[in-house]
This record gives structure tokens, C-alpha cells and sequence, in this order.
């Protein structure tokens, strides 16, 4: 992986990294000029000056070993591919031989009439951290304006945010005493751009000495501001590390279990926000409370189901787990999905399995990808040709017109709706949605044919930067993990048909509760009940409520008013057992995602502070 080239023999006590990535015009330039100005304070001997070359595409890699052989003091490590700015300086630094460990930049902007204050500051033992500034006050480099707001505005937020006091955090001249820097790697996460902050950050928090002392600046080649790397990348690394160093210490256990708790509590409450609580008691009032009792426990049935499910996705991407954990996670993630809005619940059981069984951020992310597939499939095959069949011969109005007649103006949570708009938008939504699924699949299928280029292609219109390699791979990788089930033809039978039964037993449920308001089970209102709970879940998917409370109970009332003659199946009682039967599944939900928050001692309010931990593995699965 990685290749080293040059021997050091000597009593070494200063080590220079250099980290090069298509160097070739400057490279011989600028290791002429580090030994150069490493001469002038340091005995011969006591230096080295190492290439730390990046996975380079250019003719680097040739030029620093033909350095590296012509000097002494010049030691070249290769990697094949790209480790990122910061993962190939932690890579040098570890294999370099000095206690002083130095680098800054290959351009070489920073006047090198300073290097001796950098290594000397540490060298010394004054400090354990120096770094060169562009920005202290009285000294401010003269930069371009795309250079110096960007820069300054980046600068702030890590200040405001981390509480940092160093002025200037990615001036690219730097030196740390080996010692002190080892013990900071354990904690650095990021590889790339962030390194340096992130560092300087942690060495503040950790009571290092840093000295930022003021550096004469001259910016080299163009430059602009990237959207992948200064956006996507820095901005959630400053919010990933205030996580980790101002909010995640003071959650206990016990803060956890019991903000985790509060919160659910909350979701039951929310829903009187969407649906009049007289209105729902009065529904549930009307209907048999056994027969509601037994339908929740069919849907109870359905949640194993949906354990072995996930546990089959997991297998199949190389991460093996029970059936019973994964319940507890997916009861977990659905919980979290009534309490925060668009459904953040799914990225807390990716971070569940990811803190109790160590599957990567992106294999998980990825396993629920292909779950949502699979559902909207299910529910896409369960709704039919009538749901097709409404959307294209335009029999949503009349569906939409019939309900406005029989049902008038609804008030729902003290606001007045217009029951025949909020039908169109319902069966308009659900039909968008099954829409989208055919799509993602279709643009996994394509770009696996096309080896991720696709995904490269959009990324670079938006990138030249290096960090967006560091993107890319991670998407890839997601899309390579889906594709790893969904491209198996076993894999796509079995876990279609777990879908479908999961989904078989979501009906059921509905049906129950037809049977608890005292209807009988006839052909046609089975039929009905497929595409009114099909369409329901459709319209829910687009996260516009906690749950999809009121979107689900308009599509399904839309449904079974417009498909059903039975007299007393009026647009007021379909719309009873819309909300019970959605009331006896959230209700299910929430008991069992407590029971589990319990079990597995996990907080919604954790779990989804930490999944904005997002990390990129070394290396894509095979």
C-alpha cells in the first residue's frame, strides 16, 4: 500500500513533511529550498525532510524518488491511493524519526524566513505546538477577497463554535512536538482538509502549550471556493467536533434514558396537533375494543418480520447480527421517526448498529436504502392498477369531488381543510412517491453498469478539489452496498417476499379494525382495504407530519369512499377507521421503541446527535 524510499542512518531531531500531491512543476523547487533554509539553523545531520506523496496521477512519484536519491537528508513515501491531506501527513509523521515533527505547504506562500521560529518554538521545548498566522491582529496577509472571506468566515465559526482561540487554523505552516502529537492522533478523525483544525482544537482542549506567532503570506496559483470541500466537508466537521467536545459529555445514561423518554411522550402529544382528541375517542369509543386489541396484535407480528429482514440485508453486506437485536433497532428507528421530523429515525439505527455492532455509517445508511426500496416496492405491488388507473384517467377529481360533497368542510387541529384538496394532494403525493422508487432503482442499475462514473461526473461539476474524490467514495460505496442486494436474485426474492408479508400483515391490521367498527369482511371490502392502506403508506413516506399523521388517514378515506357502495361506509367512518387503525400501529410503535430504548440502553436524543458522525472507511468492501 504504502512504498518508502531513502534510509535515514543518522541521529535525526527535526522531521519536515512535505505533502505533495501533483507536484511535479514544483516538488524539486521546494525540497531545494527546505534543505536550503534547514541548513541555515540546524546542524548537518540532525534534519530530514520527507515527501509524503498522495496517490499522485502526475510524475511526482518518479521526481521524489529521484530526490530522495540524490539527498541524504530526502526520504519519499508513496501510497497508491489517496489517503487525503490529513490522513497522508498522520502517515509521515508516524514513520518520521525526529521529535520535532514540522510541515507547510509545497507552494511554499509562507516566507521561508520564518521556518526557523516555527521548528525552533517546539524544538526548544517552549511550546508543543506552533503554527504560522495570516490573520493576527496588526498582520493580516494581503489575500484576495475569494480567498480572505471564505477564510476569515471559516476562521469565525471555529472560533464561535469550538471555542477556540487561535486566529488563523489552516495556514498551512506548523510544527508539534512528536510526543504531544501522538497522543492527539488517537482522537483526530478527519483525513482531510480539517486535520489542522481539528488538531489545533484538540491540543487547546487538552492544555498543550501553542504558540500562533504572525507569517509573512503570498498566495500561490488560483484558487476559489470549493462547495464539496468548505460546505459539505468543513461545515460538518465543525459540527461533528462540537458534538464530541461541548454536547456529548455531559449525556449521561441517565440524561439519555430519560430525554429519550420525555421525548416520545411528546410525539403522543403531537398528535393532537394533527387530529381532534375528542374526535379520536370518540372513533376508538365506536369500535370493539377486543377486535382492536387483537389487530394490534397482528401488526405486532409483522415487527420480527421486519427484524429478519434487516438482518438478511445486513448478512448480505457482510455484517452478522440476531433477529432480535435487529428488531430492537428497526422499533427503535420507527420511534424515532414519530418524534423527529424528516424521519431522522432512520439515521438513528444506523447509528445503533454502528455502536452495538460496529457496521460502518455508510453500510448502514446503505442497508436502509435498500429497505426503503423494498418497501416501496411492496406497497407500489400491493396498491396495483388502480392506483395507476386513478392518476391517468384523471378519476382523482371525481374521487376527490365525491368526498368534498359527502364530507364538507374537516377541521383538523382548529384549522379548516378543504377535504377534496387535501384528497387530490394525498393520491398525487402517494403516486409521486411510488414514482421516485421506480427511479432509484433505475439510476442504482445504470450507474453500477457505469462503474460509479456517474457519481464522479455529477460530483466533479461541482468539485475540483480533492475532497471530492473523498465524497464520491463514500456515495459509491453506498450505492455499491445496495446494489450488493438488490443485484442478487436470491437476495431480491427472499427479501421481496419478507416485504410483502410485512406488508400483507400492515392490511390485515386495517381489515381488523374494519371488523372492530362492525363490517364484514366482503371481497370488495378486502380488495379496497389493499389499496386504501397502500396508498396511505405511500402518502406517508414524504415526511410533512410526525408519522405521517393526517396524510395517511386522507389517502386511506379517499380510497375507500371513492372504491366502496356500502351505505354505511360514509366518509365519517372510513375516516374513524383510518385513525384507529393508524393510532393502534403508532401506538405499537412507540411501546416497543421504548422497550428497546430500555433494553439496549439507547437515547433517540444520542443517537441522532451522533450520526452526524458520518465516517468513511479506509477501504470500499469487496
Amino acid at each position: 500500500m504504502v512504498a518508502h524510499t531513502g534510509t535515514m542512518s543518522r541521529r535525526v531531531e527535526v522531521s519536515v513533511v512535505l505533502p505533495a500531491y501533483n507536484e511535479e512543476a514544483t516538488l524539486a523547487e521546494t525540497v531545494a529550498v527546505t534543505l536550503e533554509s534547514l541548513a541555515d539553523f540546524l546542524p548537518d545531520g540532525s534534519y530530514e525532510v520527507i515527501i509524503a506523496e498522495d496517490g499522485c496521477d502526475d510524475d511526482t512519484p518518479r521526481i521524489a524518488d529521484e530526490l530522495a536519491a540524490e539527498h541524504e537528508a530526502v526520504r519519499h513515501i508513496h501510497s497508491e491511493k489517496r489517503l487525503g491531506r490529513g490522513g497522508a501527513l498522520e502517515y509521515a509523521f508516524r514513520e518520521a524519526a525526529g521529535e520535532t515533527l514540522v510541515y507547510f505547504d509545497t507552494d511554499l506562500a509562507t516566507d521561508m524566513d520564518h521556518l526557523e521560529e516555527l521548528v525552533e518554538s517546539v524544538r526548544s521545548g517552549e511550546y508543543d505546538v506552533a503554527t504560522g498566522s495570516r490573520w493576527m491582529p496588526g498582520n493580516e496577509a494581503d489575500r484576495p477577497a475569494k480567498r480572505g472571506i471564505p477564510s476569515r468566515g471559516y476562521n469565525l465559526l471555529v472560533r464561535l463554535f469550538l471555542r477556540s482561540g487561535i486566529n488563523d487554523h489552516q495556514c498551512g505552516f506548523k510544527a508539534f512536538d512528536r510526543q504531544a502529537l501522538s497522543a492527539l492522533l488517537d482522537d483526530v478523525e478527519d483525513d482531510h482538509w480539517f486535520w489542522d483544525t481539528e488538531v489545533l482544537v484538540r491540543a487547546q482542549r487538552a492544555g498543550y502549550r501553542i504558540k500562533e506567532f504572525p507569517v509573512d503570506w503570498t498566495p500561490q496559483g488560483d484558487s476559489k471556493v470549493d462547495i464539496v470541500r468548505d460546505v459539505f466537508g468543513m461545515g460538518s466537521q465543525i459540527l461533528r467536533t462540537w458534538w464530541q467536545l461541548a454536547v456529548s459529555p455531559r449525556i449521561t445514561r441517565n440524561v439519555s434514558l430519560v430525554a429519550g423518554t420525555l421525548l416520545v411522550v411528546v410525539a403522543l402529544a403531537l398528535m393532537t396537533l394533527y387530529l381532534e382528541p375528542s374526535s379520536v375517542l370518540d372513533a376508538i369509543a365506536g369500535a370493539d375494543p377486543v377486535i382492536v386489541l387483537l389487530s394490534a396484535a397482528v401488526y405486532l407480528l409483522s415487527w420480527p418480520l421486519r427484524g429478519l429482514r434487516y438482518r438478511e440485508i445486513l448478512d448480505r453486506l457482510g455484517y452478522h447480527s440476531d433477529a432480535t437485536f435487529m428488531t430492537g433497532a428497526v422499533f427503535i428507528s420507527q420511534t424515532g421517526n414519530l418524534v423527529f421530523p424528516a424521519r431522522a429515525g432512520d439515521a438513528v439505527r444506523a447509528y445503533v448498529v454502528k455502536a452495538r455492532r460496529g457496521v460502518p455509517y455508510p453500510t448502514g445508511f446503505a442497508s436502509l436504502a435498500v429497505e426503503r426500496v423494498f418497501d416501496l416496492l411492496a406497497i407500489t405491488v400491493l396498491a396495483g392498477s388502480v392506483l395507476v388507473g386513478l392518476v391517468a384517467t384523471g378519476g382523482v377529481d371525481e374521487l376527490a369531488a365525491a368526498i368534498a360533497a359527502d364530507v364538507g368542510t374537516v377541521s383538523i387541529g382548529g384549522s379548516a381543510v378543504d377535504p377534496a384538496a387535501a384528497a387530490r394532494t394525498a393520491i398525487q403525493v402517494a403516486a409521486g412517491v411510488g414514482v421516485v422508487a421506480i427511479l432509484a432503482v433505475v439510476v442504482i442499475a445504470v450507474n453500477v453498469r457505469r462503474d460509479g462514473n456517474l457519481i464522479r461526473r455529477g460530483i466533479s461539476t461541482l468539485s475540483s478539489d480533492s475532497y471530492a474524490d473523498y465524497v464520491a467514495g463514500i456515495i459509491e460505496r453506498f450505492v455499491g452496498d445496495v446494489e450488493a442486494v438488490v443485484g442478487e436474485r436470491n437476495g431480491f426474492l427472499s427479501i421481496g417476499a419478507e416485504s410483502l408479508l410485512i406488508w400483507m400483515l400492515d392490511v390485515v391490521t386495517a381489515l381488523i379494525v374494519f371488523a372492530a367498527f362492525g363490517f364484514d369482511l366482503t371481497t370488495s371490502i378486502v380488495t379496497v382495504a389493499f389499496f386504501a392502506v397502500s396508498v396511505g403508506n405511500l402518502a406517508k413516506v414524504l415526511p410533512l407530519s410526525p408519522g405521517g399523521i393526517g396524510l395517511y388517514e386522507g389517502a386511506f378515506t379517499l380510497i375507500v369512499v371513492g372504491l366502496t357502495a356500502v351505505p354505511e361506509l360514509t366518509a365519517a367512518t372510513a375516516l374513524a377507521i383510518a385513525v384507529v387503525d393508524h393510532a393502534v400501529k403508532n401506538v405499537v410503535t412507540i411501546i416497543g421503541g421504548i422497550l428497546s430504548m430500555l433494553w439496549l440502553n439507547v437515547s433517540l436524543t444520542t443517537a441522532v446527535g451522533q450520526t452526524s458522525e458520518v465516517e468513511a472507511e479506509a477501504e470500499p468492501q469487496e
